[in-house]
């Protein structure tokens, strides 16, 4: 069921010359890997489910840069595009993952145990923490190419899963087409809710089809665990809650998704994952752990400084808005998180992320009080 531009036997009637898209003003990753004698080669390939060369790049086409982050510029459709497009999408993974080669392995380590420190980051600067990662469930299309079908029966499945989750992990799914406006104002009101996208990167990757049908956000009662369902991916576990406490967060983000694994796992769906890409997820950048550990926290000083970028990359650390992708910060507040996914482990990401976090809100301190940074500039992690 594709979303719009296969139809690849119709297209063989060109030459791959006359198809190929144009790519001189673009500065993505698919753009700099794709050539014209690529193309040709990957044309009429497609994989068990109908997903083409033109689906997997069409979000790069759309969209020629970003002004923010280097954007992938391509999707997966499902679980075999990375291998039937791997002459594609093994050099746009290399190139995103910084050197993640064909051959490497990723390793996987959801035991918060092995975190060192993490519960104090200074509330006075990180206003909150939260970690999230996608996972995807082996057997369906992704969500730029799934099916009405699919993307319901993934909800019911969901639902059914979540359900059974008790004591803290305890909640309530809420299908966004039966939403009350009350409802749909308390998540709103607790930074829950996921709206149809508006990302040019989404709508042009087909996932906004049929909107808002077959999507929902779960939540446990204490609002600190939540799960989104069929956004970008078919799941988007997030952990979170006010301040700095990063240990606690992460520790009921692994207890969280082991338990929602095995509960998917005994009514016969496993999550999709091989040694090579980790878990694999609807978008390459996502690729290994899915994981995204952020803080909000006040850097209005820091920011303006002329190191704060090259610091942050020697931290492995990015900047966002705290509206997310597409935002720039408000009032010297930025979302910091970790840049990689891929090659790294669940606990050795968030912990860049906690000591990074830590020499950022020290570089603060010190720019408060009209003092020197040069002594804390961290060598490249």
């Amino acid at each position: 069921m594709p979303f719009g531009n296969t139809h690849n036997q119709l297209k063989m009637n060109y030459s791959a010359d006359q198809e190929y898209p144009d790519l001189s003003t673009h500065n993505n990753h698919m753009a700099k890997v794709l050539t014209p004698e690529m193309y040709a080669n990957l044309r009429d390939k497609e994989t068990p489910s109908g997903f083409t060369l033109d689906d997997v790049i069409q979000t790069g086409v759309d969209n020629p840069g970003h002004p923010f982050i280097m954007t992938v510029g391509c999707v997966a459709g499902d679980e075999e595009t990375y291998e039937v497009f791997k002459e594609l999408l093994d050099p746009v993974i290399e190139d995103r993952h910084g050197g993640y080669k064909p051959t490497d392995k990723h390793k996987t380590d959801l035991n918060s145990d092995n975190l060192q420190g993490g519960d104090d980051l200074d509330p006075n600067y990180v206003l909150s923490s939260r970690v999230r990662t996608g996972r995807s469930i082996r057997g369906f299309c992704l969500p730029p190419h799934c099916s009405r079908g699919e993307r319901r029966s993934i909800e019911n499945l969901s639902i059914e899963s979540l359900d059974v989750l008790d004591g803290d992990l305890k909640g309530k799914y809420y299908a966004l087409k039966n939403m009350t406006e009350d409802e749909q104002q308390q998540l709103i009101d607790d930074h829950f809710l996921f709206d149809k996208p508006v990302s040019p990167l989404l709508l042009a990757s087909g996932m906004a089809r049929d909107w808002p049908d077959g999507r929902g956000i779960w939540h446990n009662d204490n609002k600190t665990f939540l799960v989104w369902v069929n956004e970008e991916d078919h799941l988007r576990v997030i952990s979170m809650q006010k301040g700095g406490n990063m240990r606690e967060v992460f520790t009921r983000f692994c207890t969280g998704l082991t338990k929602i694994e095995s509960l998917f796992k005994e009514r016969g769906h496993e999550f999709m994952w091989n040694e090579h890409l980790g878990y694999v997820l609807t978008c390459p950048s996502n690729l290994g752990t899915g994981l995204r550990a952020g803080v909000h926290v006040k850097l209005p000083n820091l920011s303006k400084h002329e190191l704060f970028g090259e610091v942050l990359k020697r931290l492995r650390l990015q900047k966002r808005g705290t509206g997310g992708v597409d935002t720039a910060a408000v009032g010297g507040v930025f979302d910091i998180s970790n840049a990689d996914r891929l090659g790294f482990s669940e606990v050795e990401l968030v912990q860049m992320v906690v000591d990074g976090v830590n020499v950022l809100v020290e570089m603060e301190k010190r720019l408060e009080a009209g003092e020197s940074i040069d002594d804390l500039m961290p060598e490249q992690k």
